[in-house]
């Protein structure tokens, strides 16, 4: 039997999604031609591959086999395509860097400049809480607060990023309060799902545990919320000192300093675009070192 591997991808998506429809919408490919290639690849092995229960595709042990022996294949077609990439790739093309949408945010006003030092590159910047994954190219660059336990990525640190209570002007006068008095103001914060964002658990121990009186998940929102008078809440540095509609309270909260992490597969980091773009990186963090640290209040921008 010899399997087509564009046969065999659709298999590996239908058993991971384990329906049609997902496993189409996953491939960029219609309904039917999920079923009709994954119905072929049946035909040509003599064994049935999945069971069709009525909510969802599952493998049987002739598929649990094969799944085996097709995920090889898949991380052999990925390597394959990783080094390939390098052997005509120059400083041009598309580079994707994944960052949460803070630090996105951060990134997208120096976009300007990052273009002007690499006129032949076009930056992608996709936000994003979760991990990419680096072997798929989901993201050429990762920046992260911590480096996950993953094999093949190398990762360099970027610096520190500070942060610091914030509010809006009208909502507090008094320049270092008391604890007493910033506990009885209300709070903006992280659901549930994202207390372990930054700064979370510095408010939970101000509250004595009790919940922030609005709570979102999202950076970018929670500083919306902010400077429109919602109440108080940790952010970062730079933003919260870039922005003409807010104000830091006392200094910055050492128990919430960040480290920043580059990060990048090990068999992309010497393409010519990719590495121009970590050069890149590596210095925007090096001349912007003090904004960040919250030593220096950026350029402000306004409402």
């Amino acid at each position: 039997m010899s399997a087509d591997w564009d046969d065999l991808r659709i298999f590996l998506t239908l058993a991971r999604e384990g329906s049609l429809t997902m496993a189409a919408r996953r491939l960029g490919v219609s309904h039917p031609t999920v079923a009709r290639r994954v119905h072929a690849l049946e035909e040509r092995i003599g064994a049935r591959l999945f069971d069709r229960l009525p909510d969802r595709f599952v493998p049987t042990s002739a598929g649990e086999e094969l799944l085996d022996d097709a995920e090889m294949m898949e991380r052999a077609a990925e390597s394959i395509g990783r080094r390939s990439a390098g052997l005509t790739d120059t400083a041009r093309g598309v580079v994707r860097i994944s960052a949460g949408e803070a630090m996105t945010t951060m990134l997208a006003r120096h976009v300007p400049g990052l273009r002007a030092s690499l006129p032949e590159i076009e930056f992608e910047l996709v936000t994003s809480h979760m991990l990419a994954n680096l072997s798929r190219r989901e993201a050429d660059l990762m920046i992260r607060e911590q480096v996950p336990d993953l094999a093949d990525i190398v990762a360099r640190k970027l610096g520190r990023v500070a942060y610091a209570i914030y509010t809006a002007p009208d909502r507090l006068t008094v320049g270092r309060p008391s604890p007493e008095k910033l506990r009885a103001l209300p709070w903006v914060g992280f659901d549930d799902d994202h207390s372990y964002m930054p700064g979370q658990k510095w408010i939970a121990a101000l509250l004595d545990g009790a919940k922030p009186t609005t709570r979102v998940n999202n950076w970018l929102v929670l500083h919306e919320a902010v400077r429109h008078g919602a109440g108080l809440s940790v952010l970062p540095c730079y933003l919260g000192d870039t922005d003409t509609r807010l104000q830091r309270v006392g200094g910055i909260l050492e128990d919430v300093v960040v480290e920043q992490w580059l990060l990048v597969h090990r068999d992309l980091r010497t393409l010519p675009r990719v590495r121009a773009a970590m050069d890149a990186v590596i210095n925007l963090f090096q001349r912007h070192k003090p904004m960040l640290e919250g030593r220096e209040r950026g350029t402000r921008v306004a409402a």
